[in-house]
């Protein structure tokens, strides 16, 4: 029986972090003092944040003073990233962009449109994210960020500030595949941009945007490679695409590329999040010849093709892969030296002693496995 040894129970001396993030169904919030202190064990100079989401982690990393290497194939992410690990003018000089932007007289527009709607004119039917006056800010300010030609980071900045101020007024439970059926306190506030949390600025990160096998297949390697790879639901019943990261997040898409795409569906969603394209084959529903998800050959083809000493996973158990399958896939390419199990509803963590104890305790439940895993 394969064991795994218990590494991680002392807290890692390192300050308390601070992160900042948009509302997310996949956010590591609750698990970032788990994810550093296993870090902090494993002394890394460089690392690879694979599927970087809001980039909390990577904030908490490049906090911890860990090179950061941040990607996603979201294009949100994307700008995320630039702003928190890249921006490096002066404050006062992103505050005067924003001052800016939150001068602009409201506008009705494209996405007012289609995703505003006044007080008194929501109903069951025609159900939206934004009241009416935020979207007509959206729109004035989603154009003057275009006109103002921001160079790559500047921009990131701009619509980082966008994506935290709506979402600070939205009328949504943290996604945007539906709606709240009546508004929700938040939403008649006024949109307000601020300045985001810039981190000290630092030369040594990197930011991509991209399918992480392009990212992998390079001769780069690195100390640690930290996985949080989109699960899918394990809900067969489930329609494929309620539960892609795509067609949760579509709006930040279309507010960051601003490209009025066709939309379709109750919730406006872009064409390109429908149900017969798959944005990730980590949320692949469907199964091989063998009656094993796709989901779970690429999370075994990830493990394998990484190059890293060590690749921290973090897993949920209400993902397409079962305990078995994440065991054997790791098996095959690396050595389990902790697995890591947090309740969420307790707030308990636990470390796993021996494979097969978290294979019997996590089948039944929903929490959430973060595997240590020594390349071999």
């Amino acid at each position: 029986m394969m064991q795994a040894t218990v590494l991680f129970n002392n807290p890692a001396p390192i300050r308390k972090i601070e992160t900042e993030g948009i509302k997310y169904a996949g956010s590591k919030l609750k698990l970032i003092q788990y994810i550093n202190n296993i870090v902090y064990k494993l002394a890394p100079k460089s690392i690879l944040d694979g599927f970087s989401g809001t980039t909390r982690v990577s904030q908490a990393f490049a906090q911890a003073g860990y090179q950061v290497i941040s990607n996603d194939i979201a294009i949100w992410s994307y700008h995320f990233a630039q702003c928190y690990l890249k921006a490096d003018r002066p404050r006062k000089y992103y505050q005067d962009i924003i001052s800016h932007l939150n001068s602009m007289p409201e506008k009705q527009g494209w996405f007012s449109l289609n995703y505003g709607a006044a007080p008194e004119n929501l109903n069951i039917r025609h159900k939206k994210p934004w009241q009416i006056h935020n979207t007509r800010k959206l729109d004035a300010i989603r154009e003057e960020i275009d006109r103002l030609e921001l160079d790559d980071i500047d921009k990131s900045v701009a619509l980082t500030s966008l994506m935290l101020a709506l979402d600070e007024v939205d009328n949504t439970l943290g996604h945007y595949s539906s709606y709240l059926k009546a508004w929700s306190p938040r939403s008649y506030k006024a949109m307000f941009l601020k300045v985001p949390a810039l981190l000290a600025p630092d030369g040594r990160h990197n930011v991509s945007c991209g399918d992480i096998f392009d990212l992998i297949a390079s001769d780069k390697v690195y100390d640690v490679a930290y996985f949080d790879p989109p699960y899918g639901s394990n809900n067969e019943k489930m329609p494929p695409s309620r539960v892609r990261y795509g067609a949760y997040y579509h709006v930040w898409t279309t507010v960051c590329k601003n490209d009025q795409p066709k939309l379709f569906g109750k919730a406006n969603r872009r064409v390109d999040t429908s149900d017969k394209i798959s944005s990730s084959i980590f949320e692949e529903f469907r199964k091989d010849a063998s009656g094993k998800f796709l989901a779970v050959n690429a999370i075994e083809r990830l493990i394998r093709e990484t190059r890293a000493n060590h690749i921290i996973l973090s897993y949920s158990t209400g993902g397409r892969a079962t305990s078995e399958q994440l065991h054997e896939a790791i098996r095959l390419n690396g050595r389990v030296k902790d697995v890591i199990e947090v309740d969420y509803k307790k707030n308990v963590m636990a470390n796993m002693r021996r494979t097969n104890d978290w294979i019997r305790e996590t089948e039944k439940t929903h929490k959430e496995l973060i595997f240590v895993i020594e390349k071999t």
